[in-house]
């Protein structure tokens, strides 16, 4: 540990003119352009932060466990690393727009807190896992002190009183919290361009989407913004982001991560967007850690997810097939076959056996009215303060939820679950893992879904299905599924994703199988021109 020398000059902090960063924009098709700003000066040295020797400079994409590690070693400060992940925002988002809320002086405390404690430990061994490393949440959850918008200009802006389960969950493992990223509103469609939250851009191509609805959140780990996120997936919202961004993205098993409140429909999971396996892996353990106060949480797994990533590969599994869509009349993408038959040459070369054995869909018209009557009622259960501010689709969504009657409704829970029943049972006779593009296009231009003199309020869903027409059958049936950036696009530069689905509560296996690809592919040192 170096004697205190001289204070450096810390880095300014930008923000724009008028105190904290707004968190709604009104230019729907505009780029954001850069707005004038003031400087706020930071005090010279923050408590805890002249105790760390700097050995290297940090790299903004380094991975969260080993960023962890280079933290309790004390070879960075928390201090040193939220400051990079602010500076890195002040300079990329009023381009890409992956935060709707920041609260730096919340962030610069926390990670002073963070650096206290590391000097106070007795042993590394002490301290939580991710102890330091910034963390930003998706706009669906609650933070204690923070708004929660759910994307919508119709949300009431008054602060959190207490942060979800899962937000706790994330501050326990020792996490910093970030600020809030983008999503579309109430988390309904696949890209986030909203009155609210404004248009947020892909970082290997600004004119095109990230895909959504955890779209901040792709963008944020994308640019270096943060090591990781927080996501949700109710039909896609982890997995897609991750294909259109060249992240890893896992959708965990129904009722793996419990929340304060009970999802009946089960389509929705929380997670996080990492660059790599074992990130996710990491993260996994924490979030899946058994729930007391929870009415139902499985029992936490005997072997850890981090583990299960490190030990040595299975052999031998039947590798299922799934490349024609779902839904009927939509086409796939060159680019997204190339993405399924690398992984598929990858897994056969690694001693894996592809299988041809017919997944038991049903007609595509019982899937499109199960899902979208058990997404319509999710949707209507955002408590607004201003319900007449709504984006016309969803407005559309919460009236067809209140004509939806208990009849109806149990009648879809009800397909869901035969549903479910069919699909698992061939994951169990006659496949381990199920490959499928995780899109069936690439990441679409912003503005894809305007038409003009289309005037159906419905056009954003029915523009969102190639985005998501592979991942919400999953979320029916509850199964985990994960998107590994396999494949990248020459001819436009794009990072394309595969999907990977196991059975309920094979997380571990989807693990290591993505750990497989990760070694032949070699994605994590992949980076956007602009970051």
């Amino acid at each position: 540990m170096q004697a205190a020398a001289r204070p450096k000059p810390r880095p300014t902090f930008v923000r724009k003119a008028g105190g904290a960063r707004p968190n709604r924009r009104r230019d729907i098709c505009p780029r954001p352009a850069r707005e004038p700003a003031t400087t706020l000066t930071r005090p010279a040295v923050l408590p805890g932060e002249d105790r760390f020797a700097m050995r290297h400079p940090i790299d903004p994409f380094t991975p969260a466990v080993e960023l962890a590690a280079a933290i309790r070693r004390k070879e960075v400060s928390p201090v040193e690393v939220a400051v990079g992940c602010l500076q890195r925002t002040d300079r990329l988002d009023p381009l890409l727009n992956a935060f709707c809320h920041r609260a730096d002086d919340d962030v610069l405390k926390a990670a002073s807190a963070a650096a206290d404690a590391v000097v106070r430990a007795d042993s590394p061994d002490d301290l939580p896992p991710f102890h330091g490393v910034p963390l930003p949440v998706k706009d669906l959850l609650d933070v204690a002190g923070w708004p929660t918008t759910h994307g919508s200009a119709g949300a009431d802006p008054a602060p959190a009183a207490a942060s979800a389960p899962v937000v706790r969950r994330f501050v326990d493992a020792g996490f910093v919290l970030l600020g809030k990223t983008t999503t579309s509103e109430f988390g309904t469609v696949s890209f986030t361009e909203s009155e609210a939250l404004g248009i947020s851009r892909n970082p290997w191509d600004p004119d095109r989407t990230p895909g959504g609805s955890s779209s901040g959140a792709g963008v944020a780990v994308a640019a270096g913004l943060a090591p990781l996120a927080h996501a949700a997936d109710g039909g896609g919202s982890i997995r897609v982001p991750a294909s259109c961004t060249g992240l890893v993205g896992l959708k965990p098993t129904r009722g793996r991560v419990t929340d304060a409140t009970v999802d009946v429909e089960g389509l929705g999971t929380n997670g996080v967007l990492t660059r790599s396996v074992a990130d996710t892996a990491a993260v996994l353990d924490v979030l899946a850690r058994h729930d007391p106060a929870a009415w139902w949480s499985p029992p936490a797994p005997r072997r850890s997810f981090a583990d299960a990533v490190t030990a040595a590969p299975p052999k031998g599994l039947r590798i299922g097939v799934l490349v024609d869509p779902p839904i009927d009349g939509l086409a796939v993408d060159p680019a997204c076959l190339t993405a399924v038959d690398t992984t598929l040459r990858t897994l056969e070369a690694a001693g894996h056996h592809i299988v041809d054995v017919p997944l038991p869909l049903p007609p595509a018209d019982e899937l499109v009215s199960t899902f979208t009557t058990l997404w319509n009622v999710a949707a209507a259960g955002v408590e607004l303060a201003h319900p007449d501010r709504v984006e016309p689709h969803n407005r559309v969504l919460r009236e067809a939820a209140r004509a939806v009657d208990s009849w109806a409704y149990a009648e879809a829970v009800k397909r869901s679950q035969h549903l479910s029943r069919r699909i698992v049972e061939a994951f169990v006779t006659g496949f381990d893992v199920l490959v499928t593009p995780t899109m069936a296009c690439l990441p679409p231009a912003v503005g894809f879904w305007r038409t003009e003199g289309d005037d159906d309020p419905l056009a954003p869903l029915v523009k969102c299905y190639p985005l998501a027409v592979f991942t919400s059958l999953f979320n029916v049936t509850g199964q985990p599924a994960i998107s590994v950036p396999v494949h990248h696009d020459d001819a436009t530069g794009l990072p394309v994703g595969v999907q990977l689905v196991a059975a309920p509560w094979r997380e571990d296996l989807l693990l290591q199988v993505s750990r497989t690809l990760e070694r032949a592919h070699s994605w994590t040192g992949r980076r956007p021109a602009l970051a």
